[in-house]
C-alpha cells in the first residue's frame, strides 16, 4: 500500500529475525499460538484508512436505523433466540478486502461483518511486538481514533468489567482449550484478570448461572461470549448442559443476537460503492448473466464453511433453503503485498467498541490478514509464506 515503506520492510527483512519475532510471540502464551503468523504487517495510507472509516460510518449508520430491528429479527435462529437482549452491540467488527476495481484503482470491500468479538486481547500484545521487529514510523499506529495500547486496554476494561469483580465475568466457548484462538483467551486472561470457562462447565440454579472454581461455585453476572452458537448445535454427545433459551439473569456481552442481525444477513440491506451488492437468494429475481462474477454464501455458517466459489445453477437449484443463503458479488482481491515470491493479498479487520451511554461505537483497533490463494484463510494458505494474521498500520 505504501511502496516507500514495503521496499524498506522487505529490503531488511531476514529469516532470523522473523524467527525472533514469532519467538517473541510465542511466548506470550507458550504452546498456544495455533494459527500462522504472516512476516509482515501492512503500511496504510490516510486516504485507504478514510474510506475504511466512511463505510462503516454508513454501515452504522444502517444498524442505527429504527427499522434495522424489524429487518434482522428473521436472522436470529428459533433455538438461539436468547433473552434479554441488549439495545446495541457492544462490540461489532467489519472486514474487508484490498480490492482493485474496473479502473484499476485500489480501494477497499467489505467482505463480512459480526457483532462479536475478536482477538481483542492477543491482537494488541501482537501490534506492540511488530512494531518494534518492523521498524514502524513515528507516524503510523495500529489504533484509531487517538486510541494507544494504554487507552485502548482501558476502554475495553470499561466494556467488559465495568464495576463488577473479574471473578463475576467469564469469557464462554465451547472447549477453548482446543480452540484455535485460545492464544487470545489467555492474553485475555492476564489483562482483565476474568476466567475462561467452557460452555459445558456452566451450572445453572433457577434464574442464576455459576461456574466452579477451586470446588466453590461463583455467580456469574456477565458473560463475555466467544461461543459460536452455529459450532455448538454441531457438536454431538455433548454432556448434559443448561437450556440456551431460559430467561437467565446474566448479561451476555455482546448479546448474542446480534451475532446474527450484524452479520452476512445484513449485507443485502446496504448499498454503498465499498460493499459488494448482495442479494437473498430467495429473493432473486433472476439468477445474474455473469453468475462466474458472484460468490455464495450461506447465511449461518462459521470460518468461511460452506462457501461456494465457482457458483453454477445447479449450485442454487440445488439448494432447498434458499431463504438461508446470499448471493454476493465477487470482489477482485488486489495482489498488492509485495512478498520474495508472488505477491499475497490482504484484509484487514476494523475493531468497532460501544460503551453503555454512547450513542454509537466507535473505530479503535484491527488486525489483517494475508493471503496467497482464492480465500483469506489457512486452508487455502498452505505451504506458503508470507501469508497469516499480522497487524494493518495506518498513516496518521
Amino acid at each position: 500500500m505504501q511502496q516507500e515503506l514495503r521496499n524498506q520492510f522487505n529490503k531488511s527483512f531476514t529469516e532470523e529475525k522473523f524467527e525472533a519475532y514469532k519467538s517473541e510471540i510465542e511466548a506470550l502464551s507458550p504452546g498456544n499460538l495455533d494459527f500462522t503468523v504472516a512476516e509482515t504487517p501492512i503500511f496504510i495510507s490516510k486516504e485507504f484508512t478514510n474510506q475504511l472509516l466512511a463505510t462503516c460510518e454508513h454501515i452504522i449508520d444502517a444498524i442505527l436505523s429504527p427499522s434495522f430491528n424489524t429487518q434482522t429479527q428473521r436472522a436470529i435462529p428459533n433455538n438461539a433466540n436468547i433473552a434479554n437482549e441488549k439495545e446495541y452491540p457492544d462490540f461489532l467488527v467489519f472486514d474487508f478486502g484490498i480490492c482493485e476495481n474496473e479502473q484499476k484503482e485500489i480501494e477497499p470491500q467489505l467482505i463480512e461483518m459480526q457483532g462479536f468479538p475478536s482477538l481483542f486481547a492477543f491482537q494488541a500484545l501482537h501490534s506492540a511486538i511488530t512494531f518494534n521487529y518492523a521498524q514502524v514510523p513515528a507516524n503510523y499506529s495500529s489504533y484509531l481514533n487517538g486510541y494507544t495500547q494504554e487507552t485502548y486496554f482501558q476502554l475495553l476494561k470499561e466494556i467488559v468489567l465495568g464495576d463488577l469483580d473479574p471473578s463475576q465475568v467469564i469469557l464462554l466457548d465451547l472447549f477453548p482449550a482446543q480452540q484455535k484462538t485460545r492464544i487470545d483467551f489467555y492474553c485475555t486472561e492476564s489483562i482483565l484478570g476474568i476466567k475462561t470457562i467452557c460452555f459445558t462447565q456452566l451450572i445453572g440454579e433457577g434464574n442464576r448461572l455459576f461456574y466452579e472454581l477451586d470446588g466453590k461455585k461463583i455467580a456469574i453476572k456477565r458473560i463475555f461470549n466467544r461461543l459460536i452458537f452455529d459450532e455448538l448445535f454441531q457438536q454431538k454427545d455433548l454432556p448434559k448442559t443448561i437450556d440456551l433459551l431460559h430467561p437467565w439473569e446474566v448479561e451476555w456481552l455482546p448479546h448474542p443476537n446480534w451475532f446474527y442481525r450484524v452479520s452476512k444477513f445484513t449485507l443485502p440491506l446496504l448499498r454503498h460503492p465499498f460493499i459488494p451488492r448482495t442479494y437473498y437468494l430467495n429473493e432473486l429475481k433472476e439468477i445474474p448473466a455473469d453468475l462466474n462474477n458472484y460468490v455464495l454464501k450461506p447465511l449461518f455458517s462459521f470460518a468461511g464453511m460452506g462457501v461456494i466459489i465457482e457458483v453454477t445453477i445447479n449450485d442454487i437449484i440445488k439448494i432447498k433453503d434458499p431463504e438461508n443463503w446470499i448471493l454476493q458479488r465477487k470482489v477482485n482481491y488486489a495482489s498488492i503485498i509485495k512478498t520474495p515470491d508472488e505477491p499475497a493479498k490482504a484484509e484487514i479487520r476494523l475493531f468497532y467498541f460501544w460503551k453503555k451511554g454512547w450513542s454509537r461505537p466507535e473505530a479503535v483497533f484491527n488486525l489483517a490478514r494475508l493471503s496467497k490463494g482464492k480465500m483469506i484463510g489457512t486452508r487455502y494458505n498452505k505451504n506458503k509464506q508470507w501469508v497469516g494474521g499480522t497487524v494493518a498500520y495506518f498513516e496518521k
